[in-house]
């Protein structure tokens, strides 16, 4: 909430300036993901004003898109985002340059993203673009790596999208932390 706080003082505005709201859903942490949705639809509801949720994967791929667009309007057609997910993991989703998904957003391993951004002809961005690119060969086009984009371009594809259902987070796979069986207390008796 600070964070939100000091961004807005930065911009001059206050909450009464918001229009909407723009979130990643995921995937990522499962805490950060759960805390930012829950605080932006909380946000939304006080405010009266609509959540929009912007995937990572689908912001990375904006961002690369952004980075590897050359004046003569040359550059890919698709890129595939890529994150490490640990436990060998990699989340994964092919976007063309509308923004539309040719891909959606999975959970594969190593071997899978190369296959799959070979077949799709996809350049590579996300942190997970370096672990595929040796995979490929030479010459796959590597363009924004980082493990999630500019908040900038969180906001531009949450303004370019119409307000639908309340954003939720996008979990690709199950929380490492579960409730443990057979140890569940008593309750008193009221």
């Amino acid at each position: 909430m600070d964070v939100i706080s000091v961004a807005l003082a930065t911009a001059g505005k206050s909450y009464a300036d918001l229009g909407s709201i723009g979130v990643s859903v995921g995937p990522g942490s499962f805490t950060g993901v759960r805390v930012a949705v829950s605080t932006a639809r909380g946000l939304a509801l006080a405010l009266k004003i609509p959540a929009i949720g912007v995937t990572t994967l689908e912001a990375i791929a904006a961002q690369a898109f952004d980075v590897a667009r050359q004046p003569d309007g040359a550059g890919p057609q698709q890129v595939m985002s890529a994150i490490d997910a640990g436990r060998d993991g990699i989340y994964a989703a092919i976007y063309n340059r509308a923004g539309s998904m040719s891909y959606p957003p999975s959970i594969v391993t190593l071997e899978e993203a190369a296959r799959l951004a070979s077949r799709e002809s996809a350049a590579l961005a996300g942190s997970a673009a370096r672990k595929i690119a040796p995979l490929l060969g030479e010459g796959e086009l590597i363009g924004f790596e980082g493990a999630t984009a500019d908040i900038a371009v969180y906001a531009r594809l949450a303004a370019d999208k119409s307000p639908g259902e309340r954003p939720r987070p996008l979990y690709l796979r199950a929380p490492d932390a579960k409730p443990q069986a057979g140890f569940v207390l008593p309750r008193r008796p009221q």
